[in-house]
């Protein structure tokens, strides 16, 4: 098994922890694994993005031209990888920041309206776990344990964050499933 993906969005909306995130319960898995960040110049508010690489084999290359997933957390984030997601991938849209439909049909579409269910669970900050629990409910690259353990190990110093976050990982499961039984 091999599953690169591109998490996109703007500084602030939690891109890079998502990415950290997958990448140290893949280890925790004992999973190969690459995460790679870009940001633009700007501290926040500006462009973001990692690409990550969760792997039971040796990782070949840090690039990832056309990843077989994409989680876009805004607009702009949309507009620029959505037709790089290969053909039969996933792409997984905040449709609370995205006013548009995807263009792609060759592609699964998961349609979360993650800072929506995020502000619902207590904190709009957690947009990014929502989004992160739809990509995994359909995407199980890590367990969500392995993920709820590493949101412990990152934040130990914050433990009031943890229950709002695994709620959030939770409904963005939930919403994907919903999605996916609709169809």
């Amino acid at each position: 098994m091999i599953e690169d993906l591109i998490i996109a969005g703007f500084g602030g909306q939690g891109v890079m922890r998502m990415g950290q995130m997958l990448a140290y319960s893949g280890l925790g898995e004992g999973k190969n694994v690459l995460w790679m960040p870009a940001y633009g110049p700007e501290t926040r508010g500006g462009f973001a993005n990692c690409t990550v690489v969760v792997s039971d084999e040796e990782i070949g290359s840090p690039v990832i031209s056309h990843p077989r997933s994409i989680i876009v957390l805004n607009l702009p984030s949309l507009d620029r990888f959505e037709d790089f997601v290969k053909p039969n991938g996933v792409l997984v849209i905040n449709t609370s920041l995205v006013n548009r439909e995807a263009r792609r049909t060759d592609i699964k579409i998961i349609k979360v309206p993650a800072t929506e269910i995020a502000t619902e669970v207590g904190d709009q900050r957690a947009a990014n776990m929502v989004a992160l629990g739809a990509f995994l409910e359909i995407k199980p690259i890590v367990s969500k344990e392995s993920v709820i353990e590493t949101f412990k190990k990152l934040f130990k110093s914050k433990p009031h964050l943890v229950p709002i976050n695994v709620t959030a990982l939770e409904r963005g499961a939930l919403a994907a499933r919903e999605q996916m039984t609709a169809v």
